[in-house]
C-alpha cells in the first residue's frame, strides 16, 4: 500500500507542475488565477495522500479542509481585487 501511495504522491506533484507553468507564463491575470485555483485543488489531494502514507488520515482531513477554506477565500479575494482595480 505504501508503494502505491508513494507513486500517487509523485504523480500528483508532476500534475501540479502543469498549471504551475501557466502561473509563470500566463498571458492574462485571470489565467494565473485559474491556475492557482487548480494548484490549490491538487494540493488538497496531495495532503490527503500524505495522510494515507502516514496512516493518520483523520488528522490530515482536518488540515485539508482548512487549506480548502483558505484557498477559496484567497481566490475570492484576488478576484475581487482585480475586479475593483482601476487601470491608469
Amino acid at each position: 500500500m505504501s508503494g502505491i501511495v508513494s507513486f500517487l504522491i509523485i504523480l500528483v506533484v508532476v500534475i501540479i507542475a502543469i498549471p504551475f507553468y501557466r502561473v509563470i507564463n500566463g498571458p492574462t491575470v485571470f489565467d494565473r488565477l485559474l491556475a492557482i485555483g487548480a494548484i490549490g485543488g491538487k494540493v488538497i489531494a496531495l495532503i490527503l495522500l500524505f495522510g494515507l502514507l502516514f496512516d493518520r488520515l483523520a488528522m490530515f482531513v482536518d488540515i485539508a479542509l482548512g487549506y480548502a477554506i483558505l484557498n477559496f477565500i484567497a481566490g475570492i479575494a484576488m478576484a475581487e481585487y482585480f475586479r475593483l482595480r482601476r487601470e491608469p
